[in-house]
């Protein structure tokens, strides 16, 4: 009888031990308490907020004129004598370029200044039997009177005999000759057109919503299509004109081109202008979608614990792909840099790539 309970109590003590056993691997397999496990983060794209320029250009478009040009007249109809310089040449002012055949207005300046000559004889005699009383003072008026008229006689010729000559005004270079040897020409009719090619200009047409930004003496970048990039040049405004064009709404921006001549710039060749009209340079700027735009515009700074915290912005204009911040983000600070109107404030966020940052 004490076998027997000695077999029973044996196998009581093995089920104990396997319950024991049981009970101990659930334990092990059972799940962790939510509070127990690690936080999962977001992966995001950062920015790291900085100053950029956000200024806005207009490229725009114009020949290169000259800013002088003198269509140069005939003063006397005639033929022509002589020509004394070609298309190219390079003239200074005073500089005789040609002479019309005046030898009719020459006859009349002589018969004139020998009509003078004898006037101022007969002058200077009756002068003399004045200061002598031996004429009245009449007769001494009508010799002066006569002199005077012989006088204007001379003057008139030898200015139409001035007029054979044709005469440049300013220095230049002759960029257009109409008149040839031989031919006949009328009076104020063209004979040459004269360019003063040290002073090149572009003149352009800028919107007059743009042109409030532009000053007298801004330096001008400028790209000659006829030359090379290497030689490209700086402009600057010479003036702007008052009015606007009635048509085109456009106001004329006048750019100097010094020394563009000596550099191979020619009138007629195409510029290109590259105008700064509005100055937004070393602004505070974020990608334009980082901003949130709800009731209040917003970004989401990442701060030290990579935990998201949202913050108000100011927002200032746009310019392609970036935002201008006025005020609520400093230098350095970091954003996400995506729409943030998906993520919550105290997300836990962890930063795969970083937006670049370089102006």
């Amino acid at each position: 009888m004490s076998t027997n309970l000695g077999k029973r109590f044996g196998r009581t003590c093995l089920i104990v031990l396997l319950l024991l056993l049981l009970a101990a691997c659930g334990s092990e397999s059972q799940p962790q308490r939510p509070g127990s496990q690690e936080r999962s983060s977001l992966p995001v794209r950062a920015y790291e907020v900085s100053r950029r320029d956000l200024s806005r250009r207009v490229q725009l478009s114009a020949p290169v004129e000259t800013l002088r040009t003198i269509e140069l007249a005939a003063r006397t109809e005639g033929i022509v004598r002589e020509v004394f310089v070609e298309t190219g040449d390079r003239i200074e002012a005073g500089q005789l370029l040609a002479e019309i055949d005046v030898r009719e207005q020459r006859a009349e300046l002589a018969r004139a200044e020998a009509t003078l000559r004898e006037a101022r004889a007969n002058f200077d005699r009756l002068k003399r039997l004045r200061d002598s009383d031996y004429i009245d003072e009449a007769s001494f008026i009508t010799a002066r009177s006569t002199l005077d008229i012989a006088q204007s006689e001379v003057d008139l010729w030898q200015t139409r005999v001035d007029f054979g000559q044709i005469v440049s005004p300013i220095d230049g270079h002759v960029i257009g000759r109409m008149v040839e040897p031989g031919a006949s020409i009328g009076s104020l009719s063209a004979a040459f057109e004269i360019a003063d090619l040290d002073e090149l200009v572009v003149r352009i047409g800028v919107s007059e919503l743009d042109v409030g930004e532009l000053l007298v003496g801004t330096e001008v970048p400028i790209r000659i299509d006829a030359l090379s990039d290497v030689d490209s040049m700086t402009g600057k405004v010479r003036r702007i004109f008052p009015a606007a064009d009635g048509a085109s709404r456009l106001l004329t921006v006048e750019i100097s081109l010094p020394e563009a001549f000596d550099r191979g710039v020619r009138p007629g060749f195409l510029a290109r202008a590259d105008l700064l009209v509005d100055f937004k340079k070393d602004v505070l700027a974020v990608p334009a979608g980082s901003v949130g735009m709800g009731e209040r515009k917003f970004v989401m700074v990442i701060d030290e614990a990579n935990e998201l915290v949202r913050r108000a912005v100011t927002t200032g204009i746009i310019r392609g792909d970036w935002r201008e911040i006025l005020g609520g983000l400093r230098p350095g600070d970091q954003i996400v840099s995506s729409n943030p109107l998906d993520l919550a404030e105290g997300d836990l966020v962890r930063v795969v790539e970083t937006v670049n940052n370089e102006a």
